[in-house]
């Protein structure tokens, strides 16, 4: 998992976003990376270039998101191909620029390479004040167990590629709005986004926190996306996280529905359960075989 934090590194590797506190700054300075590759991430017959800009960048302010930060500012690393005309790369930036501005996540600088395939790497830093990061190793015995938005959107739409299902997968929201909300307002006790499925995440925070899960359902669903694509479908960029019993929630944030799916058990052996009955971690995984 790579060296120790050192100097100003408050959080390293293990969470959605790095931690770093320049010496005597009032702010601590927040960092994720994600890449997007074609023929992975995304198929040059199906995604528009404005979509991949904009889906590139909205990959990584999702991170910023789930720690409470506001953005500062981003890179962005591209590959290109021999084939890759102008006017896609016009597209492309219009796309970024557009959601990059939006959030106040100006680029500011990165690099460009030509490649048998497009591809892209893009790095945002963003702001929160000292020591006051959503990270995923808040949860406690007895918080409740909360999602934002409803989940299987973006599976159901990479299956139909058809629809407001699509457009979930093409446009994802990251959720800046209620992260700095959940921070702000001391609600959350643990936070990630859900890029990888809901029952692969929820593995990832109860393994940071040292605790147990068990989902009491049921889902906030999107119309039309079935149990297993709310489940373990992955790319939703919804906020999962837990908030204690004394916390009021709400069942909203500014017209985004807010969903109480479950409750944190004891800590010790760290494990994920459906209704009682053990939940696998069936999301993405680049690695799994």
């Amino acid at each position: 998992m790579g060296p120790p934090p050192s100097g100003g590194v408050i959080v390293a590797i293990g969470d959605d976003c790095a931690v770093y506190r320049p010496h005597g700054a009032k702010e601590d300075l927040v960092f994720t990376t994600d890449m997007m590759h074609e023929g992975r991430h995304f198929l040059a017959e199906t995604h528009s270039a404005q979509d991949v800009g904009y889906k590139a960048i909205a990959r990584a302010l999702s991170d910023i998101a789930a720690v409470g930060a506001s953005p500062r500012f981003s890179l962005l690393s591209l590959a290109l191909t021999a084939k890759t005309d102008q006017a896609w790369v016009e597209q492309f930036y219009k796309g970024y620029l557009s959601l990059a501005m939006a959030h106040g996540a100006p680029l500011i600088g990165g690099d460009t390479a030509k490649a048998d395939a497009v591809s892209c790497d893009v790095i945002v830093c963003g702001g929160v004040p000292r020591g006051k990061a959503l990270l995923r190793s808040g949860a406690k015995p007895g918080d409740g167990i909360f999602v934002s938005g409803e989940l299987g959107g973006s599976a159901l739409g990479l299956r139909t590629r058809a629809g407001a299902a699509w457009k979930r997968h093409v446009r994802p929201k990251p959720r800046l709005e209620l992260g700095f909300h959940l921070r702000a307002n001391k609600i959350a006790s643990a936070c990630m986004d859900l890029s990888d499925g809901l029952s692969t995440d929820l593995h990832r925070l109860v393994k940071a926190s040292g605790v147990s899960a068990d989902l009491e359902g049921p889902l906030p669903t999107f119309e039309g996306a079935s149990l297993e694509e709310a489940l373990h479908g992955g790319e939703d960029y919804e906020l999962l996280f837990t908030a204690a019993r004394k916390v009021r929630v709400g069942e909203e944030f500014k017209g985004l529905r807010l969903t109480r799916i479950g409750t944190i058990m004891k800590e010790g052996r760290t494990q994920v359960t459906w209704r009682g009955q053990p939940l696998p971690a069936l999301g993405w995984d680049h690695f799994s075989k």
